[in-house]
């Protein structure tokens, strides 16, 4: 298997890509060899990592989550992760790219992956049909024949109905979110510069900040501000935890004015002080 890309962004967390340019799907077995791994996020896709074996713990941002197989976790691309596993794990990895989502034609998958991607650790009962599933995926991505975007569409969207279908908890059924919601996530989520403030972020979206606010309040009943909020919460507890970068670093990072206003900003949300945030959780 070929070594890992590696790259640092400015947030100094490591930024792996496992795909090729070309690559828009990728998929393997996961690798026996693989133990501990250190905090990194992935480069532009959506992971899905099955493990029907194996002991230990995976944790995406600060969520500690125990590897108990079968299960199946969903790592987005601005999630940072890693493993610290105590024994060898079998199972697989797929990578989504969007460039994978924009080519298929497919509505149904579309929100099949949009009902996933909320999602960060299932445990399934039916591990065979999903193995199998798994299986047929990576055969047929090794094929890469003229037809195999097509048949690793049907394969994929056969795949994630089956993980929806057996997962536990039941997955609720997802509401329905406006176009200008998801681009409004899909800018926070671009990996460009962070600003806290609405309405740099409605100009991006050639929109007014009212029209955000009620797009994201239609969406999840959460003002444009509170989703925001959500967004730069994450991200800073994410460069306290995955990064040696000082409070009014990251202050500066986060557009802030200086570090008192972010801290506190931080502890209005948090109730804690980014410091003892850091230090409890470290």
């Amino acid at each position: 298997m070929e070594q890992n890309a590696a790259s640092m962004n400015p947030s100094g967390i490591d930024i792996k890509d496992k795909t090729q340019p070309a690559e828009n799907f990728k998929i393997s077995p996961f690798r026996k060899a693989i133990r501990k791994t250190s905090p990194h996020r992935h480069n532009n896709y959506f992971e899905v990592i099955y493990l029907s074996d194996g002991r230990g713990f995976h944790t995406i941002d600060s969520r500690r989550f125990e590897v108990t197989p079968p299960v199946i976790f969903f790592v987005r691309q601005e999630q940072t992760h890693y493993f610290d596993l105590e024994s060898e794990a079998k199972g697989y990895v797929a990578i989504i790219k969007k460039s994978f989502i924009q080519q298929s034609l497919d509505n149904e998958l579309k929100l099949l992956l949009t009902k996933l991607s909320s999602q960060h650790c299932l445990i399934v009962n039916d591990n065979q049909t999903i193995d199998q599933l798994f299986q047929l995926l990576v055969n047929e991505h090794a094929l890469n024949s003229e037809q195999s975007f097509h048949i690793i569409e049907g394969l994929l969207k056969a795949l994630l109905a089956k993980i929806i279908e057996v997962a536990q908890p039941i997955i609720r059924k997802s509401e329905q979110r406006s176009d200008l919601y998801q681009a409004f996530l899909e800018l926070l989520q671009a990996g460009t510069v962070v600003k806290n403030s609405v309405q740099f972020y409605a100009a991006q979206l050639n929109t007014t900040p009212q029209n955000l606010n009620a797009a994201c309040r239609k969406a999840v009943d959460q003002s444009s501000a509170e989703v925001l909020a959500e967004f730069i919460t994450s991200e800073a507890k994410r460069l306290l935890l995955y990064t040696n970068n000082t409070v009014s670093q990251i202050a500066l990072t986060l557009d802030f004015i200086d570090a008192s206003h972010f801290i506190k900003y931080f502890k209005r949300i948090t109730g804690a002080t980014p410091q003892s945030f850091r230090l409890s959780n470290r």
